[in-house]
Parts: structure tokens; C-alpha cells; sequence
């Protein structure tokens, strides 16, 4: 009895040296960690029933950011006039002011303020955003910042403790912790990022902020959770820090980001097709489409194949495809293993760069409208529904299309009720408008169709 005793009285203490102490982290780390809101004008509409706190019921997987956020106090649905306004965190990772958070953080700001742990607000320009892996890229004007030392990603075992600092519902510098759950999670719609899964805890105000390892390093950006109320339950998800650095490199050296792509469309391969193709189990990607003139139609690739590996990479569902072919840089070969017919072959074929994201085929009109657009490729004109079109790449934040309201992302389908085909005929276009008078301009944005008003300055 008296041994059973001096077990249970030892058992706390055990648990308790067990456990990490997160203080000198974060004394250390906090003070690189930002606060980041933003505000936009107003829409003409209602604000959306979406919002965190609204009626209709939210998504399981969601970002915690953005216009679900709750409103601060004196702003409610219907109030037209005032700008919207959101929070969100982020951290400097160069002491000359560079900084990361989420791209959906910032999607669509008017204004965007930093302020940092000794109170500074520091008005932050926008280097660059890809929503393909949510990641944004803010520069203030400022020398000697504290900075966060970045950790390996890669490294990450599922069941080790990590914490997060941020500004969950605007309370700045929050500290949670919790553990790896799982690691290279593919979520939907987010087929780019392998996602790390964890338990911390997460809320609204928390997404752009670092994940930490004991070490005090930065191994991820905590950027969506499972939620049914709109809150933590439980699953937070955050992206590793590699894949955020490569995107956060490419954002500031080229301004935009460079990914492979085949040019296929398709699907998981269920046991009922696995059993048709002869296979042991449900693996891979099956192909349903080629698309003509892309690399995989000229690599050989086809219809009904189903691809297994990528560079001795298994492909285990098809969600895993895009990922590891976005990760190869374009115009590098892979090596793809493909069942086809019932037979496994080798196929090695040149990846091309995804049509979205070439900048290379950007034409500028930076005295006239102050953008640079990008062409459209079939598949995205088919994807908005559209038949012609522009992407809007960059906006001058002084130029004549940030003052009518034109955003990045954007896309221009038709100026002066006269439609938009190509860069250069938008310049031509351009050219040929008096100086001064408004003319209108059809946009997509986010699948919705929206006019604004464009009046030129003079024209140098």
C-alpha cells in the first residue's frame, strides 16, 4: 500500500518535468512577431452572410481571416459608407523590414499597417501575394528590425511541440502550444502546400503568424483550421516554412511565383477502378484529359494513365500530383512511372511553367494605367467562365488603375465596352483614350463579374 502511494505521489512530478517551458522562446521570439490590420472601401452590398459570427454556415476547412472576421465595434452589416477593416499577424524575417503573413490577410487592402512590439505602426507596402500557397510577402520602411531565425521544416516529426504567437481576435501576442498532429496534410483546394497539422490552438487574428519549434525557430505560418462554429476546434493547419521561404524568395527577386505544370485534369482512383486497372490497391493519379499543345501531350502522356510516381516520389492519391510537379521548376525534366493498359512504364518529359504565372509574357503601361497584366490561358478563360480577358499582375499604388479601384488578381475583360484579347491590344487601347475622361471597365474578380470606373491622367 504504502509503495502504491509513493507511485501516484511521484507520477505529477514526473508529468510536470516532462513538459516544455516556452518563456525564453518566446521572450526571445516576440518581439519579431507583428501585428498586421488592413482596410478596404466599402462594398455597395450588404456585408456577407459568411462573416465569422454571420448566418450561414461556415465551411469545415476555412481560413480564420478575412471578411468572416468580426467587425469592430461601430460597424454593422449594412453600413455602406465605412471601409472594412481586418487583423491578422505576421513576423519579420529581415531586419530591413521585410515581412511574412497570409496572402488572404491581405487579399484586396486598400491600406495595410504594421505595428510592431515596441507600439511603432509602420504603414507596410505589399511586395507580392500567391494564393496558390497563401503567402505574402510586406516591406516597411525601416532599418535594424528583430528578426525570427527560420527553422527546417523538413525536419518535423508528428508528435513533437511546437507554439504559436499572434493576435488572435486583436489581442497581440498571444502564446499557444500544442503538437504536431500530422504532417504533409493536403487540404481542399490547397493541392500546393503540404500542410503541417497541429493542436494548437488557433483563432481569427491568429493567421500570418509563426509556428515555433523548441528551438525557438520558425517552422511554419498558421494558416487555416477545421472549424463548424468559426472558431478552434481542435485542428489548426500551418504552412512549412520551406515551402513559404521558396515562394517569399520568388515574390521579391522576379515579383510574381514560377511553378511546373503538366497540363492534365484528374481524379482520384477509387478501388472500383483500381480493380478494373489491375492494380492492388487505390493509388496514384488517373488522367481524364490531356490538354492539347500542353507538356504532357507532348511528353506522350494520355488519357486513362494513371501516374504513380514523380521522381521516385510516390504518388499516393491524386491530390499529392499537383504538388510535386508545382514544385519542379519549370522547364526541368521528370521522370514519371505510369500504369497504362495494365503495364507500369517510364515516362520522362519537360515540365512547362503554369499559364498564370509568366511573367515573362507581362506587358506594362505603367504611365497610362499604372499595371502589369498577364494573357490568359484557355483554361483559366474556361475555369471564369469568360472568352476573353487580362490578368491584372501589379497595380501602381499611384497610378491611374489603383485610383478606380483595379486590384492584383483582377482580371480585365473589357475596357471602354470594348473587349480586352491580349497586353498588347490593351495598350493599343489605352493609347487610343482621351486623357481625363471616365470610361468603364468590366473585371472579374473571384469569379464575379464588377465595373469600375477608369479616368486616365495625361499621357507622357
Amino acid at each position: 500500500m504504502s509503495m502504491m502511494v509513493l507511485l501516484m505521489a511521484a507520477t505529477p512530478a514526473v508529468a510536470q518535468s516532462t513538459l516544455p517551458d516556452f518563456t525564453r522562446l518566446v521572450e526571445k521570439a516576440a518581439p519579431a512577431v507583428v501585428n498586421i490590420s488592413t482596410s478596404r472601401e466599402a462594398e455597395s452590398s450588404l456585408t456577407s452572410s459568411r462573416q465569422f459570427g454571420g448566418q450561414e454556415v461556415p465551411e469545415i476547412f476555412r481560413h480564420f481571416f478575412g471578411d468572416r472576421f468580426p467587425m469592430p465595434p461601430g460597424n454593422s452589416p449594412g453600413m455602406e459608407d465605412e471601409p472594412r477593416r481586418s487583423l491578422g499577424s505576421g513576423f519579420i524575417f529581415e531586419e530591413d523590414g521585410y515581412i511574412m503573413t497570409n496572402a488572404h490577410v491581405v487579399k484586396e487592402a486598400d491600406e495595410i499597417l504594421v505595428r510592431l512590439n515596441d507600439h511603432r505602426e509602420l504603414e507596410a507596402e505589399l511586395v507580392g501575394t500567391d494564393e496558390k500557397t497563401d503567402v505574402a510577402v510586406l516591406k516597411v520602411d525601416a532599418d535594424n528590425l528583430p528578426t525570427l531565425t527560420l527553422g527546417n521544416s523538413d525536419d518535423l516529426k508528428v508528435g513533437q511541440w511546437v507554439a504559436a504567437i499572434g493576435s488572435p481576435f486583436g489581442f497581440d501576442h498571444s502564446v499557444t502550444s500544442g503538437i504536431i498532429s500530422a504532417i504533409n496534410r493536403t487540404l481542399p483546394q490547397d493541392v500546393y502546400v503540404p500542410f503541417i497539422q497541429t493542436d494548437v490552438a488557433i483563432n481569427p487574428g491568429n493567421s500570418g503568424g509563426p509556428l515555433f519549434n523548441l528551438d525557438g525557430e520558425v517552422v511554419g505560418i498558421n494558416s487555416q483550421i477545421l472549424t463548424r462554429s468559426g472558431g478552434y476546434m481542435g485542428l489548426s493547419f500551418a504552412i512549412p516554412i520551406d515551402v513559404a521561404m521558396d515562394v517569399a524568395n520568388q515574390l521579391r527577386q522576379e515579383g510574381y511565383v514560377s511553378r511546373g505544370w503538366l497540363g492534365v485534369s484528374i481524379q482520384p482512383v477509387s478501388k472500383d477502378l483500381a480493380a478494373s486497372f489491375g492494380m492492388e490497391q487505390a493509388e496514384g493519379a488517373l488522367i481524364a484529359q490531356v490538354e492539347p499543345g500542353s507538356p504532357a501531350a507532348k511528353g506522350g502522356l494520355k488519357a486513362g494513365d494513371v501516374i504513380l510516381e514523380v521522381n521516385d516520389q510516390e504518388v499516393d492519391r491524386s491530390t499529392t500530383l499537383p504538388r510535386l510537379v508545382g514544385q519542379t521548376n519549370p522547364g526541368d525534366e521528370v521522370d514519371l512511372r505510369v500504369l497504362r493498359e495494365g503495364q507500369r512504364e517510364r515516362i520522362t518529359l519537360e515540365v512547362g511553367e503554369w499559364p498564370d504565372a509568366s511573367a515573362g509574357q507581362a506587358e506594362s503601361d505603367p504611365v497610362r494605367l499604372g499595371v502589369v497584366v498577364q494573357p490568359l490561358s484557355d483554361v483559366e478563360k474556361r475555369r471564369l467562365g469568360i472568352e476573353h480577358g487580362v490578368r491584372i499582375a501589379r497595380v501602381d499604388p499611384t497610378g491611374d488603375a489603383a485610383a478606380a479601384g483595379i486590384r492584383p488578381g483582377d482580371v480585365m475583360v473589357s475596357l471602354a465596352d470594348k473587349p480586352v484579347e491580349s497586353p498588347q491590344q490593351l495598350k493599343q487601347m489605352l493609347a487610343d483614350l482621351p486623357q481625363g475622361q471616365a470610361v468603364p471597365v468590366l473585371l472579374n474578380r473571384d469569379g464575379r463579374a464588377y465595373f469600375v470606373a477608369l479616368r486616365l491622367g495625361d499621357a507622357e
